[in-house]
């Protein structure tokens, strides 16, 4: 998925824990508290973020692979692969270059796959003489 092995989970929100503030981090981050906040992948090195069933994030979350199964309201940007798994609540539109959503997911936003900056140029529409 990233040409080379997945980063590890090394950092955890445990549960109970209520945290106000962004968060950046790097390889992988589990998310099982409250986070009101942004949560940033590091760009330029791999990064997972899980936010497991009893997380919620009130914030943007951004990172290469990104699984859900809380809540999350904000926007979710996942630069490879977006998992909504079966109680995923996101309240908010999502950017993704692959995507798996599982039955029960829900999404109350777009889902906007990336395109390349090759395909993402539209041609200019004819002009139309009267």
């Amino acid at each position: 998925m990233f040409g080379h092995k997945q980063p590890t989970i090394k950092s955890l929100i445990s549960p109970g824990c209520a945290i106000e503030g962004n968060v950046v981090f790097q390889d992988g981050l589990r998310l099982d508290g409250e986070l009101r906040g942004n949560v940033l992948g590091r760009p330029g090195s791999a990064s997972i973020l899980v936010v497991s069933e009893s997380a919620t994030v009130h914030g943007e979350i951004e990172a290469d692979h990104v699984i859900v199964n809380g809540a999350v309201h904000g926007p979710v940007r996942a630069r490879v692969m977006l998992e909504l798994q079966p109680k995923a609540r996101v309240l908010g539109d999502v950017t993704y270059q692959a995507l798996e959503m599982h039955q029960g997911a829900l999404v109350n936003g777009r889902l906007c796959p990336m395109q390349d900056a090759a395909a993402s140029v539209v041609p200019a529409a004819p002009q139309v003489s009267d």
